[in-house]
């Protein structure tokens, strides 16, 4: 199909565009235009928009938590997040957060963002006696509520056609209820391990599949009738219009899937991301990526911005938002791990001596040859989980202090100017 192979086409020039512009240094270069015929509207940035929203906070339960958000390379920035550390009134040791990943639109992820825990505490369901059963059917209520609601508002208000994901944590003194509705995802690491996940909500899944087909639609290219890429979502209600059928047994589907587990002295973390984060790494990978950057900082927005930077190191051409939740028993800083660091920077920037000694008679390598060139070599020590690529800060430093050593002064400029060529 001539769209697809446009599309494809669009994807390979995005894709070495981002490339270029990490690893030589937030260059980009030029590029062709397509035939008017060929032409396909990108919903990528020329360049990326990389100032992070960062938050933190705390609770009196001894929890404290932090978020992180980046637009990235996206046109729009279409998440939002919730952060609620303490619930009002008898719910006061209890807490929420939400990852909300937006599509077609912010309008339903920022209404969500502000309104989805109202509408789960409004069925009554959520008391300090904590029943389990009880507490899991507020939340799925909540859900649908807030979906018919968005309904009427949206035909009323004429918003847009948008949707969103959502993963969230309800956590009590006793449990924390997972809650996911879509493909952004909870993780939580217990004793240094993954304890619990959740299940993305993928339109080829088989049971996904089979309510969508019972809908009258179908699966084409692991989307919803060709189009969607979630299963279940807030909004989208295009897909929710068949009329004889109930709002779980749509094309795609409000309820969320809702799982508690109980909670433990040797739970570490917990985190909630968008697919910006999965796309690129892997459940067990981040939770070591994260374990080994809370044994050189306390600083959770830190932490948090550590991973959307290995995200877009790693080609992520999403909007990234992460939220990352610390238990009691989370790592502490380690003054073996700041020694370990320490000693794999002084590595690094040795390596890098290396390479321009070895390569200047020959010319200056440039940042991609050397990254590439070092991620072939076995170096030992590199953060788990991250490897290589998350050291990609300190590898630049080191490299454009060699430039500028190895470049003549009068020759700084126009070797700038070569390289955005």
């Amino acid at each position: 199909m001539p769209q697809m192979t446009s599309f494809v086409r669009l994807l390979v020039k995005e894709t070495e565009k981002m490339v270029s512009y990490f690893f030589k240094g937030g260059v980009v270069g030029d590029r062709d235009e397509e035939e008017d015929e060929e032409a396909f509207p990108s919903p990528y940035l020329e360049r990326p928009i990389l100032d992070k929203h960062l938050e933190e906070g705390a609770s009196a339960g001894g929890i404290v938590f932090a978020l992180a958000s980046v637009q990235g390379w996206r046109a729009q920035m279409e998440d939002a997040h919730a952060c609620v550390p303490e619930l009002p009134g008898e719910l006061a040791g209890w807490g929420f957060y939400a990852v909300y990943d937006g599509h077609a639109g912010s309008r339903v992820a920022q209404y969500c963002s502000r309104h989805l825990l109202e509408h789960i505490l409004a069925t009554g369901a959520v008391t300090p006696d904590e029943d389990k059963e009880a507490v899991k059917e507020g939340i799925r209520e909540g859900f649908l509520s807030i979906d018919r609601h968005m309904h009427r508002l949206g035909r009323r208000e004429g918003w847009d056609r948008s949707g969103s994901t959502a993963v969230a944590a309800m956590i009590s003194p006793r449990h924390v209820y997972f809650i996911n509705c879509g493909d952004s995802r909870a993780v939580l690491c217990r004793d240094g391990s993954v304890c619990f996940y959740t299940e993305d909500h993928k339109p080829f899944n088989p049971r996904e599949r089979e309510r969508i087909q019972n809908a009258g639609g179908t699966v084409t290219l692991q989307r919803v009738n060709g189009s969607l890429a979630v299963s279940r979502a807030l909004g989208d209600f295009d897909f929710k219009e068949v009329q004889w059928r109930a709002p779980t047994e749509q094309l795609v589907s409000p309820e969320p899937e809702v799982y508690e587990v109980e909670r433990s002295c040797r739970d570490e973390f917990l985190v909630l991301a968008c697919d910006g984060v999965w796309d690129t790494i892997g459940n067990e990978d981040l939770c070591a990526f994260v374990r080994s950057r809370l044994q050189l900082s306390s600083d959770l927005k830190y932490v948090c911005g550590q991973v959307i930077d290995l995200c877009l190191y790693k080609g992520s051409q999403d909007n990234i938002s992460i939220t990352l939740i610390c238990f009691p028993g989370a790592p502490q800083v380690s003054a073996e791990a700041l020694q370990r660091e320490a000693e794999l920077e002084e590595l690094l920037e040795s390596r890098v001596a290396d390479i321009f000694e070895e390569q200047h008679e020959e010319g200056l390598p440039d940042l991609l040859y050397v990254m590439k060139y070092m991620s072939s070599e076995r170096i030992p020590g590199l953060p788990p989980g991250g490897g290589i690529t998350s050291k990609r800060n300190c590898i630049a430093a080191a490299y454009y202090k060699l430039r500028e050593e190895y470049t003549p002064k009068d020759t700084l400029f126009h070797s700038g100017s070569e390289d955005s060529n």
